[in-house]
């Protein structure tokens, strides 16, 4: 009995050691530059509808539920989803618009693990014409997550998502896809 009250105060102390040393946020962004004016990128980061075209999370379940409420493009919009075990369910909420510089939205996952970030996408113009995209996570990591991230990195979970996304942000609108019609 006695050896597994040892064994149980064990399992406790190397978990609150874990808790400790545990990354209590994390960061996350990548960035590409597209050749287009600030302008017409802006024009397409900021609805919801539209990130449809580009995001890599609609292409891992384009049967996804969804549900748009508010003025699209505007402060309060939400994009509601409900999909596969890669997507999950969960909503996003356009929270600040800086005209023509930065979209910041709050992402709050019910399922696979409830949880909320913030995302953000800041454009700035690189010359020529040409306009670099920065798309960013982050967000705080609570117990019991943050002792899973001593053995996960969020910047390998997402990172490679990000780039995609980035790279078929970039596709379309190097084309001049007119994504209009999703306002």
């Amino acid at each position: 009995m006695a050896t597994l009250l040892y064994i149980i105060i064990g399992i406790i102390v190397l978990i609150a050691i874990f808790a400790l040393m545990a990354p209590k946020s994390y960061d996350v962004s990548r960035t590409i530059e597209i050749s287009k004016p600030k302008a017409e990128v802006f024009n397409t980061i900021k609805y919801l509808k539209k990130q449809q075209e580009w995001s890599p999370w609609d292409k891992k379940d384009p049967n996804m539920e969804k549900k748009f409420t508010g003025t699209d493009g505007e402060v309060g919009a939400i994009n509601y989803w409900n999909g596969n075990k890669d997507v999950g369910e969960g909503e996003q909420e356009i929270i600040k618009i800086i005209k023509g510089e930065r979209v910041e939205t709050e992402l709050r996952f019910i399922k696979p693990f409830r949880s909320t970030s913030n995302s953000y996408l800041d454009l700035s113009e690189s010359g020529n014409g040409k306009t670099k995209v920065t798309w960013g996570f982050k967000g705080e990591n609570k117990f019991p997550m943050s002792v899973i991230m001593l053995f996960m990195s969020m910047d390998k979970a997402v990172g490679k998502d990000f780039e995609e996304g980035l790279r078929n942000l970039k596709s379309i609108l190097e084309k001049g896809q007119d994504l209009g019609r999703l306002k």
